[in-house]
């Protein structure tokens, strides 16, 4: 089933940064998979520009203080990827909603990588005096993405990256 679907970036206060739609393409266990489309340019510090027509492949566990976006060129081309670090995610009524924690993790088509705005993290976390339990999953997250991103792990493998270039 091809159904819209809305995804909720939130700050800590709950309030929303960013909404945008999604088409659900799979669940299994804890793991959901969207598919979105940037329908106009996206100019990014870190990324550019992000092209109308790019297609978003989003990895959402509902157990992990991560999700994980892997951006594919309008022609199906690998651009990036870009891994939140954010509380795990609550999925309802075709709604997911995650706290975004504002430590990212870029990585780029040849799988090289970079952990982005930990300054901005350290500023929400004095602002909303975030619990220490918090500092410690985003140290974890952060970790464990690398880990994957150095391991060539699901998503970022080359069987998966080949499989949505096709389906682009």
């Amino acid at each position: 089933m091809l159904d819209e679907f809305t995804i909720n970036s939130r700050n800590y206060d709950l309030s929303i940064r960013r909404s945008w739609k999604c088409t659900l393409l799979k669940q299994t266990g804890s793991l959901i998979i969207f598919a979105g489309k940037f329908e106009d340019d996206v100019k990014h510090p870190e990324l550019g520009l992000i092209r109308r027509g790019t297609i978003s492949y989003e990895y959402y566990w509902l157990d992990r203080w991560y999700n994980v976006f892997r951006f594919h060129e309008p022609d199906g081309a690998l651009r990036n990827y870009y891994c939140n670090v954010n509380m795990p995610p609550i999925y309802k009524e075709g709604v997911l909603d995650y706290i975004d924690l504002d430590v990212d993790v870029v990585v780029w088509d040849d799988f090289s990588y970079k952990v982005l705005d930990r300054n901005e993290y350290k500023a929400s976390a004095a602002l909303f005096d975030y619990p220490e339990q918090v500092t410690l999953e985003v140290e974890r997250a952060v970790d464990e993405l690398i880990g994957m991103i150095e391991r060539n792990e699901f998503p970022f493998d080359a069987e998966t990256v080949q499989q949505c270039s096709e389906n682009s």
